[in-house]
């Protein structure tokens, strides 16, 4: 139960009205260690309450703040402006009986509209860290008086060129009391390295080992001869399994129009979604596939963090994504809160052995399917077996007296090697074993 927790009853009766009951693992494990004020790193998978795992502890330190709204007191930083939106409205809902305000500044949304709303000052800033430091170049944004520093899908903002741009938003909030640093993968060197800059003797918590971050979800891989065959294979798909609400996942912009464009044709209801599109196409993409307007999204990895879709129960990975944290992001967008998903990757000979170093990484064998209805030819790498004819290995032969023969392989026309020993003249005699004799003077 919630109310286990210390927390503030405005904060407790938003829990009740938002029927939230209990904790989900990470919330049980974080929320204590944060309204103690210790610095925590966090690693929990996508779809496991995070988000309220760091929100309801910054709302309880700043919902009996008795000074007037004159600084920011708590800084948000994510990778993309779909999270920034997820957040602020998450934040929002806690908030709703306390005098609390939040605020969020990203890219692609009017600037000097930003810069007004900062000049409001809001307790709780949320936002990307690329436009969070133009407007802080441009001096609208003051960080002071921070008391917390939330990086959430910090692996994330490292993928995305943020390491630099994240220490130096903390480095402007000296006075800054607690950082917590959330992130659905383990990341690599440059997470430890971030970890070691900006948190200060931090409680690690791991809610979840690689091979578990997607255990509701069946992972699947089906074998395609080229990208013509995989756009079969997503209609046969889209037509034959049983699912609420889909998302298709590709690398480049090119390739997500094409197929959007493809099932457009087909009568599918679908949007697509990638970094070419604008604020607006990009937010109505969304809410479409949240409200049912659109059953199938098309998106490159800006949809693979932050998009929590009630629903969405099939993941299809037209081209393989390029690490193993990518994957587990992608398919962490079916399979949440408990619920089942179905996640299925589409295999060409230039995808296996990405998808067999992504195998390794999760410590996880895929299952491998096949659909009669659009089978291909290829099935994955052959194995090539060493033969000792294939190798050039020399074949020991026996003769009718049991001797032991050695048969050289070579050539007809093949002329002896310089010093090769020489054989007897008729060529029966058997071989014996004995040392060269020393070259000529």
């Amino acid at each position: 139960m919630f109310s286990q927790f210390a927390l503030h009853e405005r904060l407790l009766k938003a829990v009740a009205a938002l029927n939230f009951v209990e904790p989900t693992p990470v919330q049980a494990a974080a929320i204590p260690l944060a309204l103690q004020g210790r610095d925590l790193r966090v690693t929990a998978k996508t779809g496991s309450g995070k988000t309220a795992a760091f929100v309801l502890p910054v709302l309880n330190r700043l919902v009996d703040l008795k000074q007037k709204r004159v600084e920011i007191r708590a800084l948000v930083l994510l990778p993309t402006r779909e999270l920034a939106q997820q957040t602020l409205k998450e934040i929002e809902r806690f908030a709703q009986f306390t005098f609390i305000k939040a605020g969020m500044i990203t890219g692609g949304e009017d600037f000097k509209e930003q810069a007004a709303m900062l000049r409001k000052v809001p307790d709780i800033l949320v936002g990307t860290p690329g436009r969070m430091l133009e407007q802080l170049n441009a001096g609208n944004l003051k960080l002071e008086h921070v008391q917390v520093v939330i990086l959430d899908e910090a692996d994330r903002m490292l993928d995305m060129g943020f390491s630099e741009d994240v220490e130096r938003l903390c480095g402007e909030c000296p006075n800054r009391e607690q950082t917590l640093l959330f992130s659905a993968t383990t990341g690599g060197a440059g997470l430890r390295d971030m970890i070691g800059k900006v948190l200060k003797d931090p409680e690690h918590l791991m809610l979840n080992t690689v091979s578990q971050l997607n255990d509701g979800t069946r992972q699947q891989i089906i074998t395609a001869d080229h990208n013509q065959h995989k756009e079969q294979i997503v209609q046969w798909l889209l037509a034959n399994e049983t699912y609420q609400k889909a998302i298709i996942f590709t690398n480049t912009r090119v390739m997500a129009d094409r197929i959007y464009g493809h099932l457009v044709a087909k009568d599918i209801k679908a949007f697509v979604l990638h970094g070419d599109k604008d604020q607006k196409d990009r937010k109505l993409a969304i809410e479409r596939l949240k409200q049912g307007g659109a059953k199938v999204l098309v998106a490159t990895d800006v949809a693979a963090r932050g998009l929590d879709v009630d629903g969405l129960d099939l993941v299809i990975n037209f081209d393989m994504p390029r690490s193993g944290d990518e994957y587990v992001h992608r398919i962490g967008r079916t399979g949440r809160a408990g619920n089942e998903g179905l996640a299925v990757s589409l295999i060409c000979h230039g995808d296996w052995n990405l998808m067999s170093s992504i195998e390794r990484y999760l410590k996880q064998s895929f299952e491998r399917r096949v659909i009669k209805e659009v089978k291909g030819t290829y099935t994955g790498p052959k194995k090539v077996k060493a033969s000792g004819k294939a190798a050039g290995v020399k074949k020991k032969k026996t003769d009718k007296k049991g001797d032991k023969k050695v048969v050289a392989k070579r050539k007809p026309t093949a002329k002896p090697k310089p010093n090769a020993p020489l054989a007897s003249a008729d060529g029966l005699a058997p071989l014996k074993r004995r040392k060269p004799a020393p070259a000529a003077e």
